[in-house]
Parts: C-alpha cells; structure tokens; sequence
C-alpha cells in the first residue's frame, strides 16, 4: 500500500455520494393499464458529476490506481463519452492527472465539442486516434504505446472486473424491490455487475445502445473475470439502438419529449430514453405478467443542451 493510498480513501469518502440511490414509483398508463408497476432506479442521483454507473465504475477503478501509486488515469471513448467526462471530472476531484483517447484522428483538427471541452475544462489531456487504432487499443503494443509512462488504464466505458464488481452493489440495492430490471448497456459492464447482484427470483434486461450483436459475450468474459463464472439471470433486447452510438431516430426523441410531458423528468437520450423506450414497447407486447413490477435505472442525467 502506498502513502498516496489514505489521501484518495479520504477523497472518495469526501465525495459522498447518495447510496443507495432513490428508488421512485412512477405511475404510466401504458404499464399500469397492463397490471404492471415501474420504479425508476435513480442512479443519476448518486453524485452531480459522477452520476450513476460512472461512480460505481470508476470508484473501485481509482482506488485500485491509488494501491499502485499511480496518478495518471488513462481511458478511451468517443467524442461524446460520458466515460470520458466522468473520468475527467473523477481526476479534478481527486487530484488524479488524466488522459484521454478519443476515436477519430480527424477531431483533433476540429473545434471540440460540448463534451470534450468539458473534459479539457476538468484537466484532462485529449489523444486522437485513427479509428484501425482505436479499434486495436487492448493489443498489448498498441496499449504501451498509448499509455506511455506510469499511467493506470481504465478500458473504454470503465468496464472492467473491478467495475462489474463496483456494480454488483447496484443488484443488491434492488433485491426484493424488482421482478425486472431494465438497464441501458454500452460496454456491458454494468449488466455485468446488476445481475449478479440480483437475486435467483429476479432477472435483468439489458437494451445495447451500439448495434452489432457482440455485446453478450462481452458480458460473459466480463463476468468470468469479475466473479469466475456466469451470474445472475439476465437478456438483452437489441431492438432499439436506433441505428448506433449516439443515434437518435425520431421514433426516440418523440418518445423522450412525451416521457417529460407526462413525468416531468427530462430524460439522457443516449442510454436511458432508449431503455425506457424498450420497456414501454415491452410492456405494450404483454411481455410482462400482470403483477410485475419491473424497476428501470436511470443511469445518467439529461445535459439540457
């Protein structure tokens, strides 16, 4: 253990975050017609600049740099990483130096974006890379060639075994409040985490927000890799992607505006209007028995932008 380790302890206490998050009933025609109660998991509540599965990521993530002496954080996302944010957010805070890899050598010759410069404004260092590298960031050559010095990687969306770890928290926090729970997927981590915290009587349901198929698997070596095994009852709905990563169809932002007409709640479009927009589309199918009461995480806040 190293002496920089009770110094960050003593930061991430200081954070104090809001655990466990609120757990709301939220009263919608369309699930209360089919005899079926929603909760919302107010994850993005934990912390104003560390909302929801971003702190319970990255917190197991930035003790584990604080154990190995290391205080350059480096991690990977797109232009419109909310991983890439928290990261940046997460280094300010806690005095941690901060690096990220962003896909897309071509940004680099571009004004920045809203969210890229608010992770320059937390401190963070931006990298741009082509995409064939990008996609080749956990090679173990490419790796040290990005990482370059004493640095601690953080995989793109904070997924790793710690994280999945960090996030079984969030399964308990549910057990005994939940037939089902919905829960909005990038890079698996968090699905990962929730079902094995659940309980054998509940399931969860991941909606990925990138299409391609591949995401299950990645689950499953997450979950290999966190707890030795498979854990936890849980599916994945690939139905509403919209098309990719930072896709919105109309479809979508019809159904986000109507959710803040009725609930007053303006919802992230990124992740949690598509995994609400699934569990509506669910429960217009009958795919849950009368009785069900199904709990979706909101995992991250609306920008306002």
């Amino acid at each position: 253990m190293t002496s920089d380790l009770p110094t960050a302890s003593a930061a991430l206490a200081a954070l104090r975050p809001r655990l466990p998050s609120p757990l709301e009933e939220l009263r919608d025609e369309r699930f209360t017609r089919r005899g079926v109660r929603l909760l919302l998991k107010r994850d993005d509540l934990i912390h104003p600049e560390l909302p929801g599965n971003k702190w319970r990521k990255l917190e197991p993530n930035l003790r584990a740099a604080a154990e190995a002496g290391r205080r350059t954080l480096l991690t990977f996302g797109g232009a419109y990483s909310n991983h890439l944010r928290a990261t940046a957010a997460a280094g300010r805070l806690l005095g941690f130096a901060t690096v990220g890899v962003v896909r897309g050598e071509e940004l680099a010759d571009r004004p920045l974006n809203w969210s890229l410069t608010a992770c320059v404004a937390d401190g963070m260092r931006l990298r741009f890379v082509d995409r064939a590298t990008y996609r080749r960031k956990a090679e173990p050559d490419v790796l040290a060639e990005l990482a370059g010095g004493d640095c601690f990687v953080i995989p793109e969306g904070g997924s790793n075994a710690a994280a999945a770890r960090g996030c079984a928290a969030l399964g308990r926090e549910l057990r005994g409040t939940a037939d089902v729970v919905g829960i909005a997927c990038g890079t698996g981590g968090t699905l990962a985490g929730l079902a094995a915290g659940l309980t054998a009587s509940q399931r969860a349901i991941g909606f990925p927000v990138l299409k391609g198929g591949f995401l299950g698997a990645e689950i499953r070596d997450l979950q290999r890799a966190a707890f030795g095994g498979p854990r936890g009852a849980w599916t994945l709905d690939e139905r509403f992607h919209c098309g990719g990563y930072a896709r919105l169809s109309p479809e979508l932002l019809a159904f986000a505006s109507d959710f803040t007409s009725r609930h007053g709640l303006r919802v992230e479009r990124l992740y949690v209007a598509k995994m609400l927009f699934g569990l509506t589309a669910l429960a217009s199918e009958g795919a849950f028995a009368r009785g069900t009461t199904v709990a979706a995480v909101i995992t991250g806040a609306d920008p306002g932008l």
